[in-house]
């Protein structure tokens, strides 16, 4: 099924459309198989040991060959500058259903478990939902204050035991490229934890994924690594100099600065 009016396009248009078409919907239907075969024994083995690592190897894989059979290529630019020690609370835009996936994998050399604060529809995802959580991944009520300063009091909690977390702090993704305003769940959670805040700005996963568009175009995404930010040196009055810190390297790194 292709979701695009492609009646205006020239010819050469509406081929390229037509197998990027083609290619999403393989990718859809091998991750989705991907999880529910694998998922449950990844669940399994992982609970019976203990270890969440399991499931991240298993989740790495089946990100990495959702995003070739989609043809998304990636880079992370500036990997250098990212700790390596401590938890790192890494702040991100939001363009695309793609953003998730693709610095899931970006930063795996260098944070290969990383956590989310994720929406907390997605925990009724079949056998994802689940291993989300599990792995530590914690789940955000929209709309919900009680529920959501738990979930930040629990990711503060973990950040603390040295895990890492990816925030989008604008919450949801911009429907015209522009940054929206930034939320400050992610950075009391940096701030409570003394955890190092790194800024990324995400390039491509727009034009690659159009927001309420489900086709995913064989293009090329790039993550920027900013100024890492320490939060030990702050206090939680801070965090507004720190949300306009972070918002601010974002901007200048999408405008090529």
């Amino acid at each position: 099924m292709i979701d695009e009016d492609t009646s205006s396009l020239p010819p050469p248009g509406r081929l390229r459309l037509t197998v990027a078409a083609v290619r999403s919907w393989a990718a859809y239907l091998f991750v989705s198989l991907y999880i529910l075969v694998l998922g449950p024994p990844a669940t399994l083995v992982a609970r019976a040991l203990g270890r969440g690592a399991v499931i991240f190897r298993v989740g790495h894989l089946g990100a990495e060959a959702g995003l070739r059979l989609a043809g998304v290529r990636y880079r992370l630019v500036g990997a250098e500058r990212i700790p390596r020690n401590g938890p790192l609370v890494y702040c991100a835009n939001h363009e695309s259903n793609l953003d998730a996936p693709v610095v899931f994998r970006a930063l795996h050399p260098v944070t290969p478990e990383l956590r989310v604060l994720f929406k907390s529809p997605l925990r009724k995802i079949p056998v994802l939902g689940r291993a989300m959580e599990l792995v530590g991944f914690i789940p955000v009520e929209r709309g919900h204050r009680e529920q959501s300063v738990a979930a930040v009091d629990a990711a503060i909690e973990a950040a603390r035991r040295g895990h890492s977390f990816l925030i989008f702090p604008e919450g949801t993704r911009s429907r015209t490229g522009d940054l929206l305003p930034f939320k400050k769940g992610g950075f009391v959670l940096a701030l409570g934890a003394g955890a190092t805040v790194v800024p990324l700005a995400i390039e491509g996963s727009r034009e690659a994924m159009v927001p309420g568009s489900s086709v995913i175009l064989p293009l090329d995404v790039t993550i920027r690594v900013g100024r890492p930010i320490e939060t030990r040196h702050l206090a939680f009055g801070d965090r507004d100099t720190l949300v306009g810190e972070a918002l601010a390297q974002i901007a200048g790194m999408l405008r090529g600065q």
